[in-house]
């Protein structure tokens, strides 16, 4: 029995060890790759930055297609002000799996205004951005009650709806018009992207060498015993499913 606790209490050292040793390497400061963003080129601040589930569909003069896929859209918020007054929101949607997939929306307040008279919206202006966030959030928190739909036009339009399941409706909150961005925003878009996910690796290899050396140098065993906890893990839960 006490050497079984004794091993249980190793194990749990070396994990601890292990998710701190994790958690400093996932500790890095990414603000100088992220200010090179194509996106804020023109002046535009960040607002929202996140993965957000969505229904992507093709229309064309026959009307929208039956069959939808479901894919996982960046999805971009920025505005550009002048005296803290918003002048411009956009809206970017990218996506992981086609590097050549770029939307933009561009709304100023007069674009707006149209949009609200239309769809019947309370919201101002400069409350906008976060009405798009919050339906953004809804979507990832509740993808059963919430759903962003991106309807595509071979032209190169599309039309983004948030629509509300409340069970024995759907009802259509938002709708916001985009363009396939231009073909200079995607290869600069692609640029960024391959160049940012380089640098944060060649950080994330520095900072795991440099933590190896001082564990290395401290306590060589420790190091050992990190490097086969992964191992060991692996090969308990797989013996765990079957």
């Amino acid at each position: 029995m006490k050497s079984n606790t004794s091993l249980s209490q190793n194990n749990n050292t070396i994990l601890n060890q292990t998710a701190n040793t994790n958690e400093v390497l996932a500790n890095f400061d990414y603000t100088p790759i992220e200010d090179k963003d194509p996106s804020l080129s023109e002046g535009h601040k960040m607002l929202y930055d996140r993965e957000v589930p969505f229904e992507l569909r093709l229309e064309d003069s026959n009307g929208p297609q039956e069959v939808a896929s479901f894919e996982t859209l960046r999805s971009k918020i920025l505005i550009k002000e002048e005296n803290n007054i918003p002048t411009q929101i956009r809206i970017e949607l990218s996506s992981q799996n086609d590097l050549f997939f770029h939307f933009t929306s561009n709304i100023d307040e007069e674009t707006y205004k149209v949009m609200k008279e239309k769809q019947k919206l309370t919201v101002d202006y400069d409350g906008f951005t976060n009405l798009l966030k919050k339906l953004f959030n809804n979507c990832i928190n509740e993808p059963q009650s919430f759903i962003a739909v991106f309807i595509m036009q071979k032209e190169g339009t599309a039309r983004l709806d948030f629509i509300q399941n409340i069970e024995y409706k759907f009802i259509e909150l938002l709708s916001v018009d985009f363009v396939n961005s231009p073909d200079d925003t995607v290869k600069k878009q692609i640029t960024y992207r391959y160049k940012s996910i380089k640098t944060k690796l060649e950080l994330m290899q520095n900072r795991m060498k440099d933590i190896s050396n001082i564990i290395k140098t401290k306590n060589p065993s420790l190091l050992l015993q990190i490097q086969k906890a992964p191992n060991k893990l692996h090969l308990t839960t797989k013996s765990g499913n079957s």
